[in-house]
C-alpha cells in the first residue's frame, strides 16, 4: 500500500500569484421532472474559454464543503459545478447519517436517474460559453466519486475523473471498455465501508479494459479522509487525514494538468 509525506500547500500571494477573482453562482435546472439546485464558482478576471470541471457531493447533499471545493477548482482556472444529485439542493444534517445512508441508497437503486442526473450535471458545466468543452473532467466524493465513474461508465467525454473515498461500482465489460477518461482513485486502504473483493473486481474490471486508472491506497487511512468535518460525524470509520487529503489533491491537480493543459 502507498502513503507518501506532503508539505503543506503554498497559497497563492506566497507564490508571487494574483488571487483569482472567484465567482459563485446558484443555477437552477432539472432531469426528468425534478428540480435540481447546482452551484458554480469561476474565475470571473479571465474572460477566455476555460476547462471544465464537475463535482459530485458526499451522500450529505451539496453542502458548504461541496461547495468549497468547487471554489478551490475555479481558484486553480477552472469552471467548477457542483451538481446538485438529490434535488432541490437537499442537504442532510451531518447529525443524521442514516437519513444519508437511506437517501444514497435510493439514488443508487434506480441507475437511470443515478447517471441522468449526472449528466444533467455535466451538461450544465458544457453548455457554459466559458467552458472548452473538449477539456472537461469530473471529482467526486464518497457518493460522488461513484457518480463520477456511474458517468464515465456511460461513454462521457471527460478527460480526466479522480475519485476520493469512494465505493468502486465494478462496471460490466461493455462500460469498462467505453470508459474515455484518465481515472485517479484516492483510497483509504482501512476504509471499513468499502469490501476488498469491490476494490479487486473493480480494478480488474477496469485492468481487463485497458482503461487507463491509477490507484492510491493510503495505509491506515479510513473514510472520509478529505473532509476535516469528519471527525464530528461521530460515526465509527470516517475521519479527516491531512497528509492523504494533501496528498489526494495534489495528485488530482497533476492529473488535470495533463490531461486538461492547466
Amino acid at each position: 500500500m502507498f502513503r507518501s509525506v506532503v508539505a503543506a500547500g503554498v497559497v497563492a500571494a506566497a507564490a508571487g500569484v494574483a488571487p483569482a477573482a472567484v465567482k459563485t453562482e446558484a443555477v437552477e435546472y432539472e432531469f426528468g421532472g425534478t428540480k435540481l439546485k447546482g452551484f458554480v464558482a469561476y474565475d470571473d478576471a479571465n474572460k477566455d474559454k476555460k476547462p471544465g470541471v464537475v463535482v459530485f457531493p458526499e451522500w450529505w447533499g451539496l453542502n458548504d464543503y461541496a461547495k468549497d471545493r468547487a471554489r478551490q477548482l475555479a481558484e486553480l482556472g477552472y469552471v467548477a459545478f457542483a451538481a446538485d444529485l438529490y434535488g432541490e439542493g437537499k442537504v442532510i444534517d451531518a447529525a443524521h447519517p442514516d437519513d444519508a445512508r437511506a437517501m444514497a441508497t435510493a439514488l443508487r437503486k434506480d441507475q437511470a436517474v443515478w447517471r441522468g442526473r449526472a449528466a444533467a450535471a455535466l451538461k450544465q458545466l458544457t453548455d457554459r460559453p466559458d467552458v472548452d468543452a473538449s477539456k472537461v473532467a469530473a471529482i467526486g466524493y464518497c457518493l460522488g466519486g461513484s457518480t463520477a465513474l456511474q458517468l464515465a461508465y456511460s461513454g462521457a467525454d471527460l478527460k480526466a475523473v479522480a475519485t476520493f473515498h469512494a465505493a468502486l461500482p465494478t462496471p460490466t465489460a461493455g462500460e469498462a471498455k467505453a470508459v474515455k477518461p484518465r481515472i485517479l482513485v484516492a483510497h483509504g486502504a482501512a476504509d471499513p465501508f468499502i469490501p476488498e473483493k469491490a476494490v479487486a473486481d473493480f480494478r480488474s474490471a477496469l485492468d481487463a479494459a485497458g482503461a487507463k486508472h491509477e490507484f492510491v491506497a493510503y495505509d491506515g487511512v479510513v473514510h472520509s479522509f478529505t473532509n476535516p468535518a469528519a471527525d464530528k460525524v461521530g460515526m465509527k470509520g470516517m475521519q479527516y487525514d491531512k497528509t492523504a487529503d494533501e496528498d489526494s489533491w495534489k495528485r488530482m491537480k497533476e492529473l488535470f494538468k495533463a490531461t486538461l493543459g492547466k
